[in-house]
């Protein structure tokens, strides 16, 4: 049943179905002429061309009648007048399921193959790079792009910098259970004057020029506050998804103004996960995809 309508509207959808059914046949078979009638014309004329009141051949009539008989018998085997699921029981979501499952039969063998060798080693197979590059596409490029470069918030996947670990073991951990990182905000404790000072902290782990005094007071908030996760050299720890903040790459972008409006408001990254919805061969070849991007 479609659940979607209540009697009311269903029943709106049956009539309105039914009384365009009537009419339309009426109008056919009203305005149907067996014969000819000679030297009469509609009336109409366009640049010189008349319209003359000649009835359809006969083939022309057949076919809207059977357009019409076949239309009918469609809305009585399947569903289209309001909750009538159609005397077929057809449902586009079962169909879908049965091409699915039909498909995975199908390529069940193929993947069953690949799933037995090391990711190292579907990585360097063509063939599986691609399958793995079409389930990217579907899954994946719209957070972090058809190319895996990523976007403000959303890391690349094409480089060697990984904030979890790049291992095809990791990869495929965060595949499957998706990852949730948060970084608090420091603004109610800091201040607005100790996020400047913060700022110009992490610039100078970065070799980029800040004010000498902001650096040295920032430093001291730096091993008050952010040692725990990022370290004390600030390179950051895969375990905890804590960037390192010394290479120049940067999640939300590293200007002066994005690194302090990060320590001001903090930051809430989620990826969702994907084991239940690819399945394990399906999340073994996208990762050799993915860790293959990265060894390019």
């Amino acid at each position: 049943m479609n659940t979607y309508l209540n009697g009311f509207w269903s029943g709106w959808v049956i009539v309105l179905t039914l009384v365009t059914f009537v009419l339309v046949t009426w109008l056919l078979f009203a305005n149907r002429k067996r014969t000819p009638i000679d030297a009469k014309t509609t009336g109409h004329e366009y640049d010189g061309i008349e319209e003359w009141d000649n009835p359809l051949p006969g083939w022309w009539f057949a076919m809207f009648v059977v357009t019409i008989i076949w239309g009918a018998g469609y809305l009585v085997a399947y569903p289209g007048m309001g909750n009538f699921p159609g005397v077929l029981g057809w449902t586009q979501l079962d169909q879908h399921a049965d091409e699915v499952t039909t498909a995975e039969e199908k390529y069940r063998a193929m993947r069953d193959k690949y799933l037995a060798l090391p990711i190292e080693e579907v990585a360097k197979d063509v063939k599986a790079r691609r399958m793995g590059m079409r389930i990217y596409g579907n899954n994946c490029s719209q957070c972090h792009g058809l190319d895996a470069a990523g976007a403000l918030g959303f890391p690349n996947l094409a480089d060697a910098d990984w904030i979890y670990g790049g291992s095809p073991d990791v990869i495929k951990q965060t595949i499957v259970h998706g990852r949730r990182a948060a970084m608090p905000a420091w603004e109610a404790i800091l201040g607005e004057d100790g996020i400047a000072e913060a700022t110009a902290y992490v610039l100078s782990l970065n070799s980029r020029d800040a004010d000498p005094a902001k650096v040295e007071a920032g430093k001291k908030h730096f091993q008050t506050y952010c040692v725990a996760c990022h370290g004390p050299d600030g390179k950051g720890n895969p375990a905890l998804g804590a960037p390192n903040l010394t290479n120049g790459i940067w999640l939300y972008g590293g200007s002066e103004a994005q690194i302090a409006h990060s320590l001001r408001i903090g930051r809430n990254g989620q990826m969702p996960a994907f084991g239940e919805t690819l399945g394990e061969d399906k999340i073994h070849l996208v990762t050799a995809y993915i860790y293959g991007l990265s060894q390019q």
